[in-house]
Parts: structure tokens; sequence; C-alpha cells
């Protein structure tokens, strides 16, 4: 079972890191600080959301509608560290 839980463990950890960088990449485009004109940034800004996308999607159709902040990225960081460090060390242990 510990064959199963590092990869699974690796993969989650890896989805937590790229959700805080669209999360703060979002926030730094929203104040100016990033310009989406800039080509560098435009390709990071949307390949994270073709990534993110299939993701945020479903949570969105569940989730209140409040316009100027997205509770998806919020809804998978509380997946992901859930699953992470609740259920998976008790399914797998």
């Amino acid at each position: 079972m510990i064959a199963i839980y590092g990869p699974l463990r690796l993969i989650l950890d890896i989805a937590f890191i790229i959700v805080i960088i669209h999360v703060v990449m979002s926030w730094l485009i929203s104040f100016q600080i990033l310009n989406i004109r800039q080509q560098f940034v435009a390709q990071i800004w949307y390949g994270l959301n073709r990534l993110l996308s299939p993701l945020y999607d479903p949570m969105r159709q569940f989730l209140p509608d409040t316009r100027p902040l997205d509770l998806a990225p919020l809804a998978m960081i509380v997946i992901v560290v859930s699953l992470r460090d609740y259920i998976l060390p008790a399914i797998l242990l």
C-alpha cells in the first residue's frame, strides 16, 4: 500500500501547488502587477486556465454565484487538502 500512497500523495501535492499558483496569479493580474498582454504571462495564464477548467466547472455548478469572487479554487483547495491529509492516509495506511 505504501507504493500506492507515495505517487497519490505526490499527485495531490502537485495539484495543490498548481491551484495556489493559479490563485496568486489571478490576484497579480487583478491588481495589474502582471500584464496579460505579455506573451509569457498570457501563455502561463491560459495554460493554467485550460488545465484547471475541467476541475473548476463542475464545482461552479454547485457553488453559489458570488460574481466578483470565485469560490471554485477555494473548494478545490479544501478537497485536495482533505484527500491528501485525512482521507488518503486513512484508506491506505
